[in-house]
C-alpha cells in the first residue's frame, strides 16, 4: 500500500528519511526551508512543496524532521503553518529531540483539531536515516499506529513503541542523548590526553577500538578527529541544547546528574570558543596544548 506522505525538514536525517520512504514506493512530498535542497530531492523522483499548506494538503502523514520543538511550533502553528490545512484523522510524526512534558502536550493540542501524533525520537546517524536502519523511540494511541501503518518500518530498523500516549519515546531519547553527549566529551577528553602524551593519534584509535575502552562515539567520532574533518553531522550546538534538555527534565525533579553537566560544560565551552556550528567531535578543541591531525 502507498501512501502519502510528507517530510519536513531535508537535514542529515531528514534526507535519508525521505529517500527511505521513497524506496518502499510510497509518494514523498518534501519542504524544507532550503529550496535547493527540496528541488534535489526532487529530481531524484520525489515532490518538492513550495509551501508548508501545500504539503499538508496532499499527505495522510506527516514526518516532521525539525532541530527542535521551536521550529515544531513554528512548522504547525506558524503563519501558513501544516496544523491548519491538515485533515482530521491524518498524522504527525515528530521526530525532533524535545522535552518530554513538551511533547504530551503537543499530542493534547493536536488531539483537539483530530489530528493523530506520534512521538518518535530517532537515532543512529546520517548513514542510518539513508540505509533505512536508524531507531526510532516511539510513543502514541493505538489508533495513530494504526493510521500509520508501514511507514515506521520504512525508515527504521528498530520502532520501539514505548507507551500510548506521548511522551515516552521523548523521555528515552532524553536518556540515550545524556549517554551519546557523555561518551563524546569523554572520548575527547581521552584522545587529547594521548595527543598531550606524545602518543600517535592513529595506534591510539587502533588500540582503544579493540579494547574495553571503545565506544560507539569513540570509534565514530575520533575517526573524525584523526581525518581533520569537522564538517557537521551532528554539530556542538545539537548538544549544547541536547544536554541542557536532559538537565532541565532532571532538575524538575531535583535528580544530580554530574557526568551530564561536566559534558554540557564542555559542549558550551567550545560554541563559544566559535566551534558551534562544527562537528560535535570538535569538542576536542578546547584542550590547549594539543597537535591534532589536519585534513589533507
Amino acid at each position: 500500500m502507498s501512501y502519502n506522505v510528507g517530510v519536513i525538514g531535508l537535514g542529515a536525517m531528514g534526507s535519508g528519511m525521505a529517500r527511505s520512504l521513497r524506496r518502499h514506493g510510497h509518494a514523498v512530498r518534501v519542504f524544507d526551508v532550503r529550496a535547493e535542497v527540496a528541488q534535489a530531492f526532487a529530481a531524484e523522483g520525489g515532490i518538492a512543496c513550495s509551501s508548508l499548506t501545500e504539503l499538508a494538503q496532499q499527505c495522510q502523514v506527516i514526518v516532521s524532521v525539525v532541530v527542535n520543538a521551536a521550529q515544531t511550533e513554528a512548522v504547525l502553528f506558524g503563519e501558513g503553518g501544516c496544523a491548519a490545512a491538515m485533515a482530521r484523522g491524518s498524522v504527525w510524526v515528530m521526530c525532533s529531540t524535545v522535552d518530554p512534558n513538551w511533547s504530551m502536550a503537543l499530542e493534547a493540542r493536536l488531539a483537539t483539531l483530530g489530528i493523530l501524533y506520534i512521538d518518535a525520537p530517532i537515532s543512529g546517524g546520517a548513514a542510518k536515516a539513508a540505509s533505512g536502519e536508524m531507531t526510532m523511540m516511539t510513543a502514541g494511541v493505538p489508533a495513530a499506529y494504526a493510521a500509520v501503518g508501514p511507514l515506521l518500518d520504512a525508515m527504521a530498523a528498530k520502532v520501539y513503541r514505548l507507551g500510548d500516549r506521548a511522551g515516552a519515546g521523548s523521555k528515552v531519547k532524553i536518556i540515550n542523548q545524556l549517554l551519546a553527549g557523555v561518551h563524546i566529551a569523554a572520548a575527547a577528553e581521552a584522545m587529547a590526553l594521548g595527543l598531550r602524551e606524545g602518543v600517535d593519534a592513529a595506534a591510539l584509535y587502533e588500540v582503544i577500538t579493540h579494547s574495553a575502552g571503545n565506544s560507539w562515539m569513540f570509534e565514530n567520532r575520533m575517526a573524525h578527529v584523526l581525518a581533520g574533518d569537522y564538517t557537521p553531522l551532528s554539530a556542538v550546538d545539537i548538544f549544547v541544547k541536547d544536554l541542557g534538555l536532559v538537565l532541565d527534565v532532571a532538575r524538575a525533579t531535583k535528580f544530580p546528574l554530574p557526568l551530564s553537566s561536566t559534558a554540557h560544560q564542555m559542549f558550551m565551552q567550545a560554541s563559544s570558543a566559535g566551534f558551534a556550528r562544527e562537528d560535535d567531535s570538535a569538542v576536542i578543541k578546547i584542550f590547549p596544548g594539543i597537535d591534532l591531525p589536519q585534513k589533507p
